[in-house]
């Protein structure tokens, strides 16, 4: 197996260990919590599915894009959160139920969500737009379902060695992950640069900084669900959304650049909004020690 290939196989491994390491300390009212929170469901559906696919046919309107970028951003809108998501919600201050509930949720809705809305969205750009839904049940139940449900069955077994298990697991994932990243930024860096200009950088910058502010917005009264929810909304499962563009658009060879080039986008234009929650967290908590005195 050359390096080529090897690397893909290591990034899918640690996306798996990542989810299985999730799901070791999950339970299953973990994995049902935003079905008994039909306010929270609501808010995020209408954050990441309504709100959130209606921006991105508004930025590829406006700005000059290539079609791969074009496509990328419509597939992105549409897909669900990345399985990798839960992790850095619970260190942002969300319950794991929240994390996990918002997971598995929009995972599962997303099977009756993206075809629906492909279908509105082929109407407004007047472009045929199809996927088989077992196509975007496929790539849920790998990245996300499977891994998580063996996570917690463990748990449900063998609950102390679930739970002591759950952070080396977690730990050997996350080098696998950033090694396996770096790589593949590395190799992809050429055609990533030919997208580059035309205000691609821009758009996505937009998208992602818009998906904070709407998921801010509509999170709730709670500063670490405004927070999670606003870090769910700008942030979009890769796997899904080429699962969509090559539906699609096969003959676009540029979209897996386009949207790790989001993916880089993402963690860079997030930093600010993530310190200043975080700054504001320190804050508040500084003031209710004071009240407290």
């Amino acid at each position: 197996m050359n390096l080529q290939k090897l690397i893909p196989l290591v990034l899918q491994v640690s996306v798996l260990l990542t989810v299985f390491a999730i799901g070791l300390r999950a339970s299953l009212r973990d994995a049902t919590y935003m079905f008994h929170k039909p306010g929270k469901l609501i808010r995020a559906l209408i954050s990441m599915n309504v709100l959130m696919p209606l921006f991105a046919v508004f930025l590829i309107s406006v700005f000059d894009l290539t079609p791969a970028v074009r496509i990328a951003l419509v597939a992105l809108s549409l897909s669900p959160i990345p399985p990798l998501l839960p992790n850095k919600l619970v260190k942002k201050g969300a319950t794991d139920s929240y994390a996990i509930g918002m997971l598995v949720a929009l995972a599962l809705l997303a099977l009756v969500i993206v075809p629906i809305a492909l279908e509105i969205i082929e109407l407004v750009l007047k472009v045929p737009l199809n996927i088989q839904p077992s196509s975007i049940a496929k790539v849920v139940f790998i990245t996300a379902l499977l891994p998580l449900g063996i996570g917690m069955a463990v748990h449900s077994v063998l609950p102390h060695l679930a739970e002591r298990a759950a952070k080396p697991v977690s730990q050997i994932a996350g080098i696998a992950l950033l090694v396996s990243f770096f790589a593949i930024l590395i190799a992809a860096a050429p055609p990533i640069w030919t997208l580059v200009g035309n205000g691609t950088v821009i758009a996505l910058a937009a998208f992602v900084l818009v998906g904070l502010a709407i998921g801010h917005l509509l999170g709730g009264p709670g500063s670490e669900n405004r927070t999670a929810l606003a870090i769910s909304t700008a942030s979009r499962h890769p796997g899904i959304a080429l699962a969509l563009a090559a539906a699609n658009f096969p003959q676009e060879k540029l979209v897996m650049a386009a949207v790790i080039l989001y993916l880089f986008v993402n963690a860079v234009a997030s930093v600010p909004y993530l310190w200043w929650t975080q700054r504001r967290k320190e804050t508040d908590g500084k003031q209710v020690k004071a009240c407290a005195k």
